[in-house]
């Protein structure tokens, strides 16, 4: 079976992200902690410190140009890879995160399960449109009870994660527009 299958397997079998971390080796300076369970294929350029890759294959990376900055995204554009976003992420670069692309405008309910790091969300239309901007969207830990985990809605066709706080230094706010290449579901 392949990795992916496995993660959507998992997924589907409601099994949750064993959200451990590991020490790998690095070879400048201290062993820096690295995600054990977040998603083997995100891209290494989205984060902030060193990360092993299980996989030769990664999600596809998007520039996308918001008001104020330039940003790289990581693009999950199927049910396995939504599910997984961001969980078990440590650090993100600045400028960089995750867009998650849904294939019609609608109301999306995210929630913070396995997500270690604070993190802006951000909806915007299929024109790219920012709709509704959730800042510094609180952490959760592998001990948070589903009750108490952090939830945000809103509405539109894709929905940007980014490091807590980036939002505001980008000039991302309900009206702006950010420049997107076209964006499809695989699924």
């Amino acid at each position: 079976m392949k990795p992916k299958a496995e993660i959507a397997l998992a997924l589907a079998l409601g099994l949750s992200c064993t959200c451990g971390v590991s020490e790998v080796k690095a070879t400048q300076g201290a062993a820096p902690v690295v995600p054990a369970c977040s998603d083997p294929f995100l891209p290494a350029e989205i984060l902030n410190g060193p990360f092993v890759q299980a996989h030769d294959g990664v999600l596809p990376l998007i520039t996308a140009e918001a008001p104020a900055a330039t940003l790289r995204l990581a693009v999950a554009s199927d049910e396995p890879v939504r599910e997984l976003g961001l969980m078990c992420v440590t650090r993100l670069r600045p400028q960089h995160g995750m867009i998650f692309v849904f294939p019609h405008n609608g109301p999306w309910e995210f929630w913070m399960k396995n997500t270690l790091i604070p993190l802006d969300m951000v909806w915007l239309d299929g024109r790219g449109v920012v709709t509704t901007v959730a800042e510094r969207v609180p952490a959760a830990t592998r001990a948070t009870p589903e009750s108490a985990l952090a939830r945000r809605r809103g509405v539109g066709r894709f929905v940007l994660e980014l490091p807590a706080g980036e939002a505001v230094r980008d000039g991302v706010k309900p009206g702006a527009e950010l420049a997107l290449p076209p964006l499809q579901t695989s699924q």
